[in-house]
């Protein structure tokens, strides 16, 4: 479809990061996409329930939807849709949610394993089974 005179593009500036700027111009179309239901939770999957539903991909689909791929861990189910800017929001809040509990959950992981490191260094030592030939 050939852009109307009537219809200018909307230009958006992007910084790489190679820190090179590009301007990505799109045009309107004249009918806007029509989003999937708008009070869907993005991050459940519709067949097994799993609340573990993930992006794949996604791409802008007009100035207020996006396009995005989604991809359930559990059955392995994929979909695309398009989605408006309220819902992708939600979906990134939850996706925020799920990083903050991942990375609360490898922190505990973490300590716990060096705190089991600590202890059989401190047991070899006692033993005599580090000497300072060792280092």
């Amino acid at each position: 479809m050939r852009p109307q005179p009537d219809n200018p593009p909307s230009v958006r500036r992007i910084v790489l990061p190679s820190g090179r700027t590009i301007e990505v111009a799109f045009y309107p179309s004249l009918d806007p996409p029509e989003p999937d239901a708008p009070a869907r939770a993005l991050h459940l999957c519709d067949a097994c329930g799993s609340d573990l539903v993930h992006p794949v991909a996604w791409q802008e689909a007009g100035p207020t939807h996006w396009e995005v791929d989604l991809r359930c861990p559990n059955c392995g189910l994929e979909e695309t849709g398009v989605f408006d800017q309220a819902t992708v929001d939600r979906f990134d809040d939850e996706l925020d949610r799920g990083t903050r509990a991942v990375v609360r959950d490898l922190t505990r992981l973490t300590h716990a394993n060096m705190e089991d490191e600590v202890e059989r260094f401190v047991a070899a030592l006692h033993a005599e089974h580090i000497v300072p030939d060792d280092f």
